[in-house]
């Protein structure tokens, strides 16, 4: 079985405080992508990142909150994270053997973070991953020496790191005319 890992749409990232970021259809294609799983009967999977440093977009009950449009609906499971992976500290790995999914395709917030090593995770335990590269965003980042780094360069880099190795890359509609 199939379902839609949706990471981290959350109201932090749209805090005014975010640097820069790529790709501001991600969200219109991340709704595409769980209207499809939900009308094809296939688990929508809600990951939310709980964040506990005191600088975290994530640490106040209002960023933490799904962005509007993204909540679960019926009895859609949600699973809670405090770190990167969905995978460490949640039960996440053991409600995919159960219900019998093998097939992750995975989309949200922000690429070379979550997203990234929740892919890198859900390979090495053997799920068949499929990434979304536009249902996923990147801000831009701050390297060692203080410089900002282009969001859209960081984007590709990820995707192209994780292509073959980790997951198969693809847009949207690709996927959608499967």
């Amino acid at each position: 079985m199939r379902a839609l890992l949706m990471i981290d749409a959350q109201n932090g990232f749209l805090d005014p405080k975010q640097p820069i970021r790529n790709n501001k259809d991600a969200e219109k294609n991340m709704l595409r992508l769980m209207e499809h799983f939900r009308k094809k009967g296939n688990p929508v999977i809600h990951i939310q990142h709980l964040g506990t440093a005191e600088d975290s977009f994530f640490l106040s009950e209002k960023n933490r909150a799904f962005q509007k449009g993204f909540g679960p609906q019926g009895d859609e499971k949600v699973i809670q994270k405090f770190v990167n992976s969905a995978f460490i500290g949640t039960d996440l790995e053991e409600y995919l053997h159960k219900q019998d999914i093998q097939e992750l395709v995975i989309a949200g917030l922000t690429l070379p973070h979550c997203v990234s090593t929740t892919t890198r995770m859900a390979a090495n335990l053997g799920f068949d991953v499929t990434l979304i590269e536009d249902a996923a965003a990147t801000y831009a980042l701050l390297d060692q020496n203080g410089k900002w780094l282009d969001p859209q360069k960081i984007h590709l880099y990820n995707l192209a790191a994780l292509n073959h190795e980790f997951a198969t890359v693809m847009t949207t509609q690709e996927f959608l005319d499967m």
